[in-house]
């Protein structure tokens, strides 16, 4: 969580990502309405809800892969819709839940893809990209699987190349969906402790988890969400409390709290 915030800076850090009055959806069938909460620079927000409540429905409409069926997404200030895909990409890296992968590239090519927004339209990656590539996979602590085939790592450590991939294009919002889902525990506080560095270096991270314990320890605000809206935002401790995280998931607040350590309303 990041300190100068928590300790009311008079510096107030620029506005990265707006949701206004958002409704999600596919088609038209809508998922969800009236969606309203704003990232800055250096804020980790973390998304919490249950399985098909529309988290990742969301995170597909602020990336501009679905769009919006009502209200508007603004990345710095502009509308979604005017952004060109290579601006976008300069702005905005996206950690996606890691899948089994189609074609035998190696782990470090799979990285340096995130470099293609920084590269001419026919430019391949110099040595500098490489040294920036290798130097996120050393970071996520798998530098020696830079010239395995990604298609044949494990689910964990395709999970942690795409992290990397995301930070070689030094982006100032950084969208992670689910990150820790499929990383050992050792893995999950790694991922956990560079989303804190990263917030700390400025970088906004927008990261939904199915762990609130996670969100409790890096978030500086938590977001709620129910089916069809957004239940509340908040700072950690008021938003995701036990009672909240119960009504959320439907389970007792007893067994939330037995989870976190904590005792119904502490």
């Amino acid at each position: 969580m990041n300190a100068v915030r928590q300790n009311g800076s008079d510096a107030e850090p620029s506005i990265v990502l707006q949701a206004r009055g958002l409704a999600t959806g596919h088609g038209s069938r809508q998922v969800s309405q009236g969606l309203e909460f704003s990232l800055s620079a250096g804020e980790v927000l973390c998304l919490l809800g249950a399985n098909g409540c529309g988290k990742t429905t969301l995170l597909r409409t602020l990336l501009g892969l679905l769009p919006p069926l009502g209200g508007e997404v603004l990345l710095g200030g502009k509308p979604l819709g005017q952004w060109s895909r290579r601006d976008f990409a300069h702005w905005v890296g996206y950690v996606p839940q890691a899948g089994v992968g189609v074609f035998p590239y190696t782990v470090e090519d799979v990285v340096l893809m995130g470099r293609a927004a920084h590269l001419g339209r026919f430019a391949s990656p110099g040595e500098a990209d490489r040294q920036l590539a290798r130097r996120c996979l050393a970071m996520m602590g798998i530098e020696h699987l830079a010239p395995r085939i990604y298609t044949a790592i494990s689910g964990g450590e395709r999970q942690l190349a795409l992290v990397a991939r995301a930070l070689v294009q030094e982006p100032r919002l950084l969208v992670m969906d689910d990150p820790t889902a499929s990383l050992d525990f050792g893995n999950q506080i790694r991922v956990l402790e560079h989303v804190e560095r990263l917030s700390a270096g400025g970088m906004a991270v927008l990261m939904t988890t199915h762990q609130p314990e996670h969100a409790l320890r890096v978030a500086d605000r938590i977001a709620l969400l129910g089916r069809g809206h957004m239940v509340a935002v908040g700072p950690p401790r008021e938003t995701a409390t036990p009672a909240a995280l119960a009504a959320l998931y439907g389970v007792s607040e007893q067994a939330v709290a037995a989870c976190l350590h904590a005792t119904p309303g502490g």
